[in-house]
């Protein structure tokens, strides 16, 4: 099992946000990423954070998205729609997410509308 499984989502969380902010975007954006992604809304986050929720955990409970399968391109150098195992491959599309956000892509393209 990977590292990251056993992670708190909570802990990478601040780092979403600071990349993010870095580049102009803001906390409310990131959280409507992880929206779009998962289908936890603003308060079903906070509490995941509050919990300490695993990534394991986390994306169990998720409603990934329909439309993640549009989700491509490199994270790390390693193409999101290669990624073998599914768990990994979902965190990966929520790193890739982050970073078009933060890349300054506009929100309607980050979330494929």
């Amino acid at each position: 099992m990977h590292r990251i499984f056993a992670t708190s989502v909570a802990s990478v969380y601040p780092h979403y946000v600071a990349k993010a902010e870095r580049k102009g975007r803001t906390r409310a954006e990131v959280d409507e990423v992880i929206e779009w992604l998962t289908g936890f809304d603003a308060a079903t986050l906070a509490d995941h954070l509050a919990q300490g929720t695993t990534f394991a955990d986390f994306f169990d409970q998720a409603h990934l998205n329909p439309h993640v399968d549009q989700i491509t391109g490199s994270v790390c150098g390693v193409k999101v729609q290669e990624v073998e195992d599914p768990l990994m491959r979902q965190i990966r599309y929520l790193d890739k997410l982050v970073d078009e956000l933060a890349k300054g892509r506009p929100m309607e393209k980050v979330l494929r509308g």
